[in-house]
């Protein structure tokens, strides 16, 4: 019997960020290991003339929670939507669903966050920082709180290239920062940002630098935890393999190469791609939900949950399995034959950039045009390297995150604990994990029959044909003017032209005297 999945039978359980992607794999895990829990609350607002009951519904019926549903039939019965606006200070949660939260939550998981890394610091602050402060102030009213479990990512300190299981501060206080913002205009903020995030990337990781000082600093009597997760993916076991739901990281990037869009990258081959399968992050936040409640460890303990320093794969390795993948399950109506070069060089990037992203985009727009259509791919294609400029820092370092805290409770789990709350990303097979992701990507994402693989094979052929023929007919174009122009380029033709010539002549004399 497994312990973890006993801890959360009958508990009141409070998630934010349930309707998001990591939101959505915790919350099937936990129906599905522990169908006899009480009450899951999770905050969420109307979206899209949605109320949060129809998005509740919307998320049941997706094939995520196809095995839940065979284990805990009155699933709908277990999910209380509450409804919250983490942009308001306040959460704008009613009076009579606060008292309920306040009175009844036995755990928390805090996975909210903005994780846009072109947000504005107004926004990244108030998503990642005040809202986190306002959930611990909640947090400190609960008096049959067992833990409050808190979702920060590992590169919230990507300024350091070794990173250790310990809380660092930043040069401003949070608190600080939280006030500034209720004052200054948008443009003052703007101009700040630069400096106030000094040498990190964006606001993304620095707000959720500043939301783990907010942890510490308000951490008084509750049992908190942090844990820092590298880039999401993927499912790599459960409930099934590849499932995915969104374009975030790797999946942008996936679709991009298939559909032929993505041609050229700015990256480091030999750098690690620090990629965690989402079913990893969450049965190691159930582990640690489960030891901060039972073992209730003196201080905020960090966990690190990473690929990198346990099971390493390059960008250069992943990138070629991933071409492979696609080559093996390609997706319809691809725009070009797939393919994405890796490289350091940021010349050759902005070349390859004009040359096989822009030019075929506003091509193919001039013919859209012709045609009475709305042109529309150069708008796209902008988009998405834009997208791609933006992660760059992310495939061009590689980070050492130091796991002891995260080795240390894998040690202290039962062997039932660690099969059914593995967590453990050394078994991992790449190979398999990437031809998965990539499946998952076409299946869930693109939402593509799997009947139609043959046809997009072919398509891939016709265009890997096309590719070959517009590619001899440029260097055959190319190598006629050349030896137009150019008498030392007509010596080395004729020259070729006349050894083949006497190479052949010489093999059939050769031929005719042996017989």
């Amino acid at each position: 019997m497994s312990m973890i999945a006993a801890f959360y039978g009958g508990k009141s359980i409070l998630i934010t960020g349930a309707t998001g992607f990591m939101g959505k794999v915790l919350m099937e895990k936990l129906f599905r290991t522990s169908p006899n829990l009480k009450v899951i609350y999770i905050l969420v607002r109307s979206k899209a003339n949605q109320t949060p009951q129809q998005r509740v519904f919307q998320i049941l019926n997706s094939k995520l929670f196809e095995k839940v549903k065979e284990v805990c039939p009155d699933v709908h019965k277990k999910i209380r939507p509450i409804y919250a606006d983490l942009n308001q200070n306040d959460l704008a949660i009613c009076k009579e669903d606060m008292q309920e939260l306040l009175s009844c939550t036995n755990i928390v998981f805090h996975c909210a966050a903005t994780v846009r890394f072109d947000d504005s610091l107004r926004h990244a602050v108030q998503l990642n920082v005040t809202a986190t402060q306002q959930l611990l102030l909640m947090a400190s009213q609960m008096p049959k709180l067992e833990a409050f479990i808190h979702i920060s990512t590992a590169f919230s300190n990507c300024n350091l290239k070794h990173i250790d299981e310990v809380i660092y501060p930043c040069p401003v206080e949070p608190k600080k920062i939280i006030d500034s913002m209720e004052w200054l205009d948008d443009a003052i903020i703007d101009e700040i940002t630069p400096k106030l995030i000094g040498n990190r990337p964006n606001t993304y990781t620095y707000t959720k630098a500043l939301g783990e000082m907010v942890v510490q600093q308000q951490s008084r009597n509750l049992n908190i935890a942090i844990i820092r997760p590298s880039i999401v993916g993927a499912t790599w076991q459960e409930p099934f393999p590849g499932w995915v739901d969104n374009l975030n990281g790797p999946n942008g990037i996936i679709i991009a190469t298939g559909k032929g869009f993505l041609r050229c990258m700015k990256a480091t081959p030999m750098a690690v791609a620090d990629v965690i399968p989402v079913d990893t992050v969450v049965n190691l936040t159930l582990a640690v939900g489960w030891y901060t409640a039972v073992h209730r460890p003196k201080s905020t303990l960090v966990y690190h949950c990473t690929s990198g320093n346990l099971n390493p794969c390059n960008w250069g390795k992943m990138g070629f399995q991933m071409l492979a993948a696609i080559e093996k399950i390609p997706f319809e109506g691809a725009f070009r034959r797939p393919n994405a070069e890796f490289t350091s060089n940021s010349i050759t990037t902005q070349y390859w950039n004009a040359v096989t992203h822009r030019a075929p985009a506003i091509i193919y727009d001039f013919y859209l045009r012709l045609t009475g259509r709305k042109p529309r791919m150069t708008k796209h294609m902008n988009r998405l390297l834009k997208t791609i400029s933006m992660l760059e820092y992310f495939i061009n370092g590689s980070w050492e995150w130091s796991t002891y805290n995260t080795e240390m409770l894998m040690s202290e789990l039962s062997p039932e604990d660690q099969r059914v709350f593995n967590f453990d990303v050394r078994k991992l097979n790449w190979l398999e994990y990437i031809e998965n992701y990539v499946l998952g990507v076409k299946k869930y994402l693109l939402k593509e029959d799997m009947a139609g693989i043959p046809e997009a094979k072919q398509h891939l052929k016709r265009l890997r044909n096309i590719h070959y023929l517009f590619n001899t007919a440029l260097f055959l174009i190319a190598w006629r003017l050349l030896i137009a122009r150019s008498q030392m380029a007509r010596n080395v033709w004729f020259f070729i032209v006349s050894f083949c010539y006497k190479f052949l002549s010489y093999f059939r004399a050769s031929s005719t005297l042996k017989f």
